[in-house]
């Protein structure tokens, strides 16, 4: 499920469980959106090391592109 979807579900549990006084469902909806925001966290967390992959890449690439055209 997509964390945003999942943490929204999570937040109408929670106040359905607070409107109702169901502490477990109130609790379970505190619970998806704590997950949904780790999950979050981590797929920002794999985007930016992709990006610095990449960015080390093209790096490397130009190094040595710079060295063949010293040695032609």
């Amino acid at each position: 499920m997509d964390p945003k979807i999942e943490e929204a579900t999570g937040r109408v549990k929670e106040a359905a469980g607070a409107l109702t006084g169901d502490e477990d469902l109130k609790a379970k909806g505190q619970a998806e959106q704590a997950s949904a925001k780790a999950q979050q966290a981590l797929d920002d967390v794999a985007d930016k090391a992709k990006d610095a992959v990449k960015s080390a890449a093209d790096a490397a690439e130009g190094v040595i592109d710079s060295v063949k055209e010293k040695l032609s």
